[in-house]
């Protein structure tokens, strides 16, 4: 690889390795595990570069995606599941409901099958349009947009078993 692609490649990590990292630590809830995804994104973009030097990050982000829904497949471990109580405080209870909401919202989404997950950090974290998501997973407008509605359903779910909260159950509508 001649120079100025390396140095272009360089650019390119140092530019948007912490969003591709905030996106894969979305998918995968574990800090280690997200570094392990973009860490090999790179690696393998950087084996392609020539070719993708234009547009990158749509295919590094594929990368990250598809090998995310690959490694949920092939150990389909079972998770810990970490039950946390708020701590009490003085606040009027806000800070507990919020970490309360966060917690679960994070349970929830962790619980999701894989393509969902990417699905909803792809259209409602990294706020791609429908057709963007399509593009990145490699499917239909059509997977997309079903893939979301189940997927807000259970999140829905999910937060329906906290008292009180109305405001979130209309995500997506």
């Amino acid at each position: 690889m001649d120079r100025s692609l390396e140095e272009d490649f360089t650019a390119f990590v140092a530019e948007r390795a912490h969003a591709l990292l905030k996106a894969a630590y979305a998918l995968t809830g574990d800090q280690h595990a997200a570094q392990d995804l973009v860490q090999s994104a790179f690696a393998k973009a950087f084996l392609k570069w020539r070719k993708i030097s234009d547009a990158p990050e749509p295919y590094v982000r594929r990368i990250i995606y598809h090998d995310f829904v690959s490694m949920w497949r092939s150990h389909r471990r079972k998770r810990e599941v970490i039950v946390a109580e708020p701590p009490d405080r003085s606040d009027n209870g806000e800070l507990e409901r919020d970490a309360a909401i966060r917690l679960l919202l994070r349970e929830a989404l962790a619980a999701l099958p894989p393509r969902q997950r990417a699905v909803i950090v792809l259209r409602y974290f990294e706020d791609f349009s429908v057709e963007e998501t399509a593009a990145i997973l490699a499917c239909g407008k059509g997977t997309v947009a079903s893939q979301a509605s189940r997927a807000l359903a259970k999140l829905r779910q999910a937060v329906s078993q906290l008292d009180g909260v109305d405001d979130l159950t209309g995500v997506g509508s």
